[in-house]
């Protein structure tokens, strides 16, 4: 799959700055169009989507100001730069009210302009993802409710084809994908079979037995654990497992189907558009579905063990819990990943971003405290970046580095989540508890670019089971966010920089 350079647009009405502009940013990997006027800014802005725009203040006929706030309205996650004269420094303040994210002064740098663009780019990269999320969230959201709230056919079994299909479909909305199935398990053949399929007609060879173990679909089915594979081809996972004549993408997401006792199946997306792979976020919403969907396809048998065994251990009120608590957990988990999109959205300032989150996941969780704990980079150490403590107690405000269940999850980038995590092993009562008890753990690895930066915590209240899968969603929820809050910083500390060379510059 070839890469799609970043665009951009460059505005500015004397040729020589729009072509040497377009020269330095094509060179550092950008594909750039120009644009002589306001008007023609406008018109290309309409036709093509840019992330960056280069926009010098003074142009003929309508101003760069007008121009601005045009494509702010019109554009709203466009990243615009401006272009001014050392002379025009309340033009360039009314430029930023405006919403301009940075400003370059005439004449250019060549190595200050690449790294503005490049600086605006990640912004409008991070803005784009969000505004993507929230609206695969908001999807994600009304096909769980579809699925939980629609009457079967008229003829249908609970686990017929009718709801099969709407799984499928439902799998296809939200993560974008253009081939879906879902393979239920065939109890007396021993292995799955397909019981609904997206996007091509299924040949005789689809409704072969899939063993456990073979091919992508068996080896999920029989670990157990959800994988997105980038490239199956080349993935020494699943080598020779992939069946690429059926496909035009080598990229997978494939989730279990989890059942009352043991998975009743897989689910399977393929073939994104321009073959992009899935990501932790895409598997994260993966398993939410999937999850719904093995409440929605459990047996009856399988329910009657369940419910004996409940009847037997427990008062009668609590046997119908269990299935409402699948339900639940599901609209949790996207309720809580979009919270956590909507409060990085609406924040700018890392401080206030990283309040909004933590203030989401402990009304999320009913959780005290949740803590964001990152690296330090001079003692290895993790530091307490900000907490929400319900008034109940709070989280420690240092970690020793490598120690403990907490120390693990930085190490490995797996989560844990531990209804009672003094009987771990790995645990270590100095730095997995807050300032009180030992109490039931959700603790998820912040990552950005494959590297652990920290850690979220969140003390569950006392008896309570952490879900894996709510930390899977977390950790990639949480991941986004922080990774807004590290471009944020470096971009104020970029403008200061330079700030303080034009002050040396100019001898002030």
């Amino acid at each position: 799959m070839t890469a799609t350079r970043p665009r951009v647009l460059v505005v500015d009405d004397e040729r020589f700055f729009r072509e040497a502009i377009r020269e330095v940013l094509d060179g550092a990997g950008f594909e750039v169009e120009t644009a002589s006027s306001g008007t023609d800014a406008l018109e290309k802005a309409a036709d093509a989507p840019y992330g960056v725009a280069v926009l010098d203040i003074q142009l003929p006929g309508m101003s760069g100001l007008e121009v601005l706030e045009l494509l702010r309205q019109k554009h709203e996650r466009m990243r615009v730069i401006i272009l001014s004269a050392h002379t025009e420094q309340e033009i360039v303040l009314e430029a930023l009210r405006l919403g301009a994210c940075d400003y370059l002064a005439k004449p250019l740098h060549d190595e200050e302009l690449v790294l503005g663009v490049r600086r605006a780019w990640q912004s409008f990269s991070e803005a784009d993802a969000y505004a993507r999320l929230r609206g695969r969230l908001d999807t994600l959201d009304a096909r769980v409710r579809e699925l939980m709230s629609a009457p079967p056919d008229p003829g249908e079994s609970e686990a017929g084809p009718g709801l099969a299909a709407r799984i499928a479909e439902a799998a296809s909305a939200v993560l974008g994908a253009a081939k879906t199935s879902l393979l239920l398990v065939d109890e007396e053949a021993g292995g799955l079979r397909l019981a609904a399929t997206v996007g091509r007609e299924p040949g005789a060879e689809a409704y072969a037995l899939v063993t456990p173990g073979s091919g992508i679909a068996g080896e999920v089915f029989a670990r157990g654990e959800a994988v997105a594979v980038a490239d199956a081809l080349g993935d020494s996972r699943f080598a020779g497992r992939a069946s690429p004549e059926r496909y035009d993408s080598a990229a997978y997401a494939v989730a279990p189907v989890p059942g009352p006792e043991k998975p009743l199946g897989v689910l399977c997306a393929t073939d994104r558009e321009k073959g992009a792979p899935f990501d932790p976020t895409d598997l994260a919403l993966l398993r939410i579905l999937a999850a719904v969907a093995g409440r929605l396809l459990a047996p009856a048998r399988a329910a009657e063990v369940v419910a004996e065994t409940l009847v037997a251990e427990t008062e009668p009120e609590a046997v119908a819990e269990p299935a409402a608590a699948a339900d639940s957990e599901a609209e949790r988990d996207a309720e809580l990943a979009r919270r956590v999109c909507e409060a990085v959205t609406a924040e700018v300032e890392p401080a206030r971003i990283v309040a909004a989150l933590l203030r989401a996941v402990a009304d999320a969780l009913g959780a005290a405290p949740v803590a964001l704990h990152l690296v330090d980079p001079a003692s290895g150490a993790l530091v307490c970046e900000g907490q929400e403590d319900g008034g109940v107690c709070a989280d420690r405000a240092r970690l020793a580095e490598g120690r403990g269940l907490t120390g693990a999850v930085l190490a490995t980038g797996t989560l844990v989540a531990a209804a009672e995590p003094e009987r771990d092993p790995r645990f270590d009562a100095e730095v997995d508890t807050p300032e009180g008890p030992a109490r039931p753990l959700l603790c998820v690895p912040v990552r950005f670019r494959g590297k652990s930066l920290g850690v979220l915590r969140a003390f569950l209240p006392a008896g309570a089971e952490p879900s894996a899968r709510t930390g899977e969603v977390l950790a990639a929820a949480v991941s986004a966010a922080v990774r807004n809050v590290f471009l944020y910083r470096s971009l104020v500390e970029s403008i200061e920089e330079v700030a303080r060379a034009r002050r040396d510059a100019s001898g002030r």
